[in-house]
């Protein structure tokens, strides 16, 4: 652990002057960092003074861009969580850029070697040396094979994963730190958040991932003629590079030059819909970030997905709670988009009912008078995270993936087809979806799969119980029992027990005045005593006090 912390020192110094010089300072200084790696005063100040020049988005866009490719990348995967960041950080967040210099085509050359076993002479026919793409973790160059297939070749830069590992432990130090010292980090979970971002980045390290799931989409569209997958070269693709089909298109994104070549816009948009819906809600596997710049026109109006670092997987289970999340929506029914919603994300126990009915309430009014063909996909995915993140709902990433998915989709087609409505393309996959979800074979498989839960229930319920037993014998068993108005309920109930008791005490009183007033009376004398002074007058003015003072208390408090 201590050699680990000397060899991040320098690095976590960077980082936390990083904090400090785009205005986030104070958070390095509630974790006691400036002070231990001694940051100076005039960084301090320097990072106050932009709080006032720029927004907390841009300052984190900033933020990461100074800080290079681990953080980009944590910042481009963070920008698909829209139910734990808000969501004028995510607009800062997608416009973060990865252009970055090319390294020397020595260090390709020495790289695609040393992963391919054998000299890059006995692999290519021609390797161009310049790149044609170059990103924070790798670049493309062109190359011919010796069969004579034209390839792109993409190689991941130099120790980039030994950097983005120095950068992930320093992350997640910081996040368990963050925890153990800030209310707000733990109420955010801050550790599963950088977990969860670090896992994501580690799978796009990995280009024989990134193989497989270009294959298993390949696999999808295969009888969808206007949709292309570049073939995968395995023999020439390890983890540190990937060798694929060249394809040459034209970027969805250059409209000018798609005007100029005559293609139908409109003709693409649909078929970049239809095959967005098909991976999404028939198939369950998707491409995770279909940006302009990662689709290709090619002639005859077809279309090639590039870049398959990020993809998105839906259940069956998943794709049932969308299915009724629809269904709920259509029928107008709160307490069914409440289920739903509550299905498909993880509710914190603190959540408040009352205001998310409300919320949902507002989400269903709202779209309930807009015509189907209207609706904004866009529009409906932000409200619906925007209620996730005000009530701390976690929602399972590939969810959230697919919600971003959805969006990029919807901006793509605006500028190819403005007049071109996804919800309208996409009401007969959402009917299919439905159909699925009623079929009898469907029904009867979740049906068979509830009595097998219940079965293995009730298998185990004597062991189960059994153990509850042992557990309380020996005195170990803890009852936590929360209510929201647990503190209230607690001081009534102290109230009426001190009324109770301040009842009884009076009761007793009255009976010990009563009997000496009765045994004077039948004896004729005065109890000895008491002969020097006048106790039974003084005890019935007491009496009739304390009994027009709560006659009183009974009258103002409106209950008899």
């Amino acid at each position: 652990m201590i050699k680990k912390r000397i060899r991040h020192l320098g690095r976590s110094r960077d980082i936390v002057y990083a904090f400090t010089r785009h205005g986030f300072g104070y958070v390095m200084k509630e974790l006691g960092l400036l002070d231990i790696l001694a940051v100076p005063k005039r960084i301090f100040l320097e990072g106050n003074k932009t709080i006032t020049s720029k927004s907390t988005g841009e300052r984190i866009r900033l933020f990461l861009e100074d800080l290079g490719p681990t953080f980009i990348k944590i910042g481009q995967i963070a920008s698909t969580r829209p139910d734990i960041i808000p969501r004028d950080i995510i607009e800062e967040l997608v416009k973060l850029q990865d252009q970055v210099s090319p390294f020397p085509f020595a260090e390709v050359k020495k790289i695609v070697e040393n992963e391919l076993a054998d000299t890059l002479e006995n692999c290519f026919a021609i390797f161009n040396e310049d790149p044609i793409a170059a990103a924070s973790i790798g670049q493309v160059h062109d190359a011919v094979l010796l069969t004579g297939e034209r390839v792109a070749v993409k190689i991941q830069r130099p120790n980039i994963d030994s950097i983005i590992g120095t950068d992930l432990e320093i992350l997640q130090d910081l996040a368990r730190l963050a925890e153990n010292r800030l209310e707000w980090a733990r109420r955010y979970q801050v550790r599963d958040i950088v977990d969860q971002l670090a896992q994501s980045l580690k799978q796009e390290l990995d280009y024989e991932n990134e193989a497989r799931n270009s294959e298993r989409i390949a696999a999808q569209v295969k009888n969808d003629p206007k949709v292309i997958i570049p073939k995968v070269y395995w023999e020439f693709t390890t983890p540190k590079v990937l060798t694929m089909e060249f394809i040459e298109g034209i970027k969805l994104n250059d409209e000018e030059i798609l005007q100029e070549a005559g293609y139908c816009t409109k003709n693409l948009a649909e078929t970049v819909v239809n095959s967005i819906l098909q991976q999404i809600l028939i198939d369950g596997f998707f491409h995770g970030d279909p940006h302009p710049g990662n689709i290709l026109a090619l002639p005859e109006e077809k279309i090639a997905f590039m870049d398959f670092g990020i993809v998105g997987r839906i259940s069956p289970e998943m794709r049932d709670h969308v299915a009724s999340f629809v269904i709920a929506m259509m029928n107008q029914n709160t307490n069914d988009v409440i289920k739903a919603i509550t299905k498909m994300g993880l509710v914190p126990e603190s959540v408040n009912l009352y205001q998310l009915k409300i919320d949902v309430d507002h989400l269903r009014e709202k779209y309930s008078n807009v015509p189907f063909s209207d609706m904004s996909v866009g529009g409906a995915v932000n409200e619906l995270f925007s209620v996730a993140f005000r009530h701390q709902i976690k929602l399972p990433t590939d969810l959230t993936l697919m919600g971003k998915t959805l969006l990029t989709i919807e901006g793509v087609v605006e500028k190819l087809d403005p007049e071109l409505s996804i919800i309208k393309i996409a009401e007969p996959f959402g009917k299919q979806l439905i159909l699925e979800r009623l079929r009898p074979k469907n029904v009867a498989e979740r049906v068979w799969t509830q009595v097998n839960e219940y079965g293995e229930f009730l298998n185990d319920f004597p062991k189960t119980l059994k153990d509850i037993t042992t557990i309380m014998k020996n005195g170990k068993m803890k009852i936590d029992l929360t209510t929201p108005e647990l503190e209230m309920f607690v001081k009534k109930l102290t109230r009426i027990s001190n009324r109770i008791s301040f009842s009884i005490v009076l009761l007793s009183f009255c009976i010990l005045m009563v009997g000496i007033i009765i045994g004077t009376t039948l004896s004729g004398q005065t109890i000895a005593l008491f002969s020097n002074f006048p106790v039974v007058e003084i005890g019935l003015v007491i009496v009739t006090a304390i009994f027009f003072w709560l006659l009183l208390a009974i009258i103002k408090s409106g209950r008899f």
